[in-house]
């Protein structure tokens, strides 16, 4: 498929509008009910979309509208997973706490996941679109086991399904799909030992783009109060980026806007697909089109301009709207002052 040079997305998630769930917060229960819910999801992505659309994005999503959260939206649709069962465990390495279901029995999919919201995406826009879906390793992280016994071996069961689903979701016009993988940030040894194994495997045969989202989370206070103590240099992609470069996924999603991340890992990536994080979620400033264009400048020292796509740091969710709505039009003037140049 031919594309643009520097063609613009986002990581994934948008605010949700107040009707809808609780602003500015994640895991937020939904407002409405039944067949009004239902409406109001279908809203709420047709206004994701003009707002992407608006600020000048190549490469569009749902923005998450019709999901709690981004974990949840695969999950509650696994046999094999109690939802009766929550339990109160440490994720991220024990970064914050959540309330999360047990996997008790062997998991499955009852069906199609998300191929009405696919569906429904597709046919209200033109452009290019991107699905997200949690990684194996972040979805191991983020329930309970109390069946397979190895959390590699949970993790294995959990690519396998998800490529079952992205593999259906090729068909319906999806141009991109991308797995988000924060947990790769954190569990560096078992990132070697099998979270590439587990994302290969979640990717094995699809016949379309993919990418990995890998970042240091969303702008909350527990992940800004654990980036101050990662100190002037954030190195965690030094040994994961050569393991990806020899992966089997097609690009690498991360954040490089107000970040401590050397620019120079990207390197690291060979031929792989570069999302730059141009867009930093964790403040509430808006970037000016010029400072985005500078993040964009700087990966090119390390990248051809053919692989960067220029994108926000992580999800935006936690951020008020018409201040999410900002940034995507930041995003998308500084990457068109890049491509003038180019």
């Amino acid at each position: 498929m031919p594309v643009e040079m520097l063609d613009t997305t986002i990581a994934g998630s948008l605010p949700k509008p107040a009707w809808l769930a609780a602003p500015r917060t994640l895991w937020a229960p939904w407002r409405l009910e039944g067949a009004s819910l239902e409406e109001g999801k279908r809203d709420a992505v047709r206004l994701a979309l003009r707002d992407q659309e608006e600020a000048g994005i190549d490469i569009v999503t749902d923005g998450e509208q019709t999901r709690r959260h981004f974990v949840w939206g695969f999950v509650e649709r696994l046999e094999g997973v109690d939802f009766s069962k929550m339990v109160t465990i440490g994720i991220r390495a024990d970064r914050y706490k959540a309330d999360v279901p047990t996997v008790t029995a062997p998991l499955r999919r009852q069906g199609p996941i998300h191929r009405d919201e696919v569906r429904y995406l597709r046919s209200q826009t033109r452009q290019r679109i991107k699905f997200t879906m949690p990684g194996p390793m972040t979805i191991a992280d983020t329930i309970h086991d109390a069946h397979y016994g190895s959390r590699a071996r949970l993790g294995m069961a959990l690519a396998a399904l998800l490529n079952e689903e992205a593999g259906e979701l090729a068909a319906l016009g999806v141009d991109v799909i991308q797995l988000d993988e924060p947990a790769f940030n954190v569990y560096m040894d078992e990132v070697r030992d099998w979270g590439i194994d587990a994302l290969n495997r979640a990717v094995d045969g699809l016949p379309w783009r993919t990418v990995v989202h890998i970042c240091y989370g969303y702008g909350i206070k527990a992940n800004t109060d654990w980036k101050k103590t990662l100190g002037g240099e954030w190195r965690q992609y030094e040994q994961t980026f050569p393991l990806l470069a020899a992966s089997h996924i097609g690009g690498v999603s991360l954040e490089c806007a107000n970040a401590r991340v050397p620019m120079s890992l990207i390197s690291l990536l060979g031929g792989k697909d570069v999302l730059v994080g141009a867009v930093d979620v964790a403040s509430d400033r808006v970037e000016t089109p010029e400072e985005v264009a500078a993040v964009i400048r700087e990966a090119m020292k390390h990248v051809k301009p053919s692989q960067i796509f220029p994108c926000t740091n992580c999800g935006m969710v936690p951020l008020d709207r018409e201040l999410a709505r900002a940034k995507l039009r930041a995003l998308g003037a500084g990457a068109a002052l890049v491509r003038r140049e180019l």
